[in-house]
């Protein structure tokens, strides 16, 4: 099978006050297949939000080699990223990142301007699919934590990607809620045909995939300073 991801000795660093160069993610080999689920379990301090945020092209790597569904990130302009993440990315954040003025339905439509082009339809469809046909009109403030999670996830896939990446997404829910989401993040990734890459510390939540890898254990930044302080 074909690989929607792969990586060779990326490298990110940041410049401290207090410890001058700091190196947050050294990653010599990692790929994900087309199709393929795998969390990464990732503790505080392993770089997983650095290393989500370069394969994203959210952040530009120092060295390295990521190539993301054939193209390579390092040789693509800004506006190149933007356009390869638009077409090919879903993105659910931690905090969700929902504008706070536009209802469920316009979070889910702006997502899509970015990408293959605005779609109701598909859109209205995707929130019906993640029980939220009730709350179109909903602002995120009046919705439940749980429903404006599930907004996300409708947007995140709205632009049919090929990959979906998860930071801690079921971190600011309830048990029973976090594994329902899981569960409905895993079905909808697979009912659409994306891989999806989820980082969590949560040892059940990682129990419910068949591959798990420790990102502190291939980060080789993580091994050299004893955990550091990468995000």
């Amino acid at each position: 099978m074909a690989k929607i991801l792969e990586i060779k000795n990326l490298k990110k660093t940041y410049l401290s006050p207090e410890d001058g160069i700091q190196t947050v993610v050294d990653i010599g080999l990692f790929s994900l297949e087309e199709g393929e689920q795998m969390a990464l379990a990732g503790e505080s301090g392993s770089g997983k939000t650095t290393f989500l945020n370069l394969i994203a092209g959210i952040l530009k790597a120092d060295a390295g080699y990521l190539v993301l569904d054939g193209q390579e990130m390092e040789s693509l302009s800004e506006s190149q990223r933007d356009h390869l993440r638009a077409q090919t990315l879903g993105y659910i954040f931690q905090t969700f990142n929902l504008l706070q003025g536009y209802t469920a339905l316009e979070n889910v439509e702006l997502g899509m301007r970015f990408g293959k082009g605005l779609d109701r339809q598909r859109a209205e469809a995707l929130l019906k699919r993640v029980g939220l046909e009730k709350r179109l009109s909903y602002l995120p403030r009046q919705m439940s934590v749980g429903q404006q999670q599930r907004v996300a996830v409708a947007r995140a896939l709205a632009n049919h990607p090929k990959l979906v990446l998860a930071d801690e997404p079921t971190g600011n829910l309830d048990h029973e809620r976090a594994m329902e989401s899981l569960a409905l993040i895993q079905q909808i990734c697979g009912e659409n045909g994306a891989a999806l890459l989820l980082v969590s510390h949560d040892k059940e939540v990682l129990s419910r995939f068949k591959k798990v890898e420790n990102l502190g254990r291939i980060n080789r930044a993580v091994e050299a300073s004893g955990q550091g302080k990468a995000q």
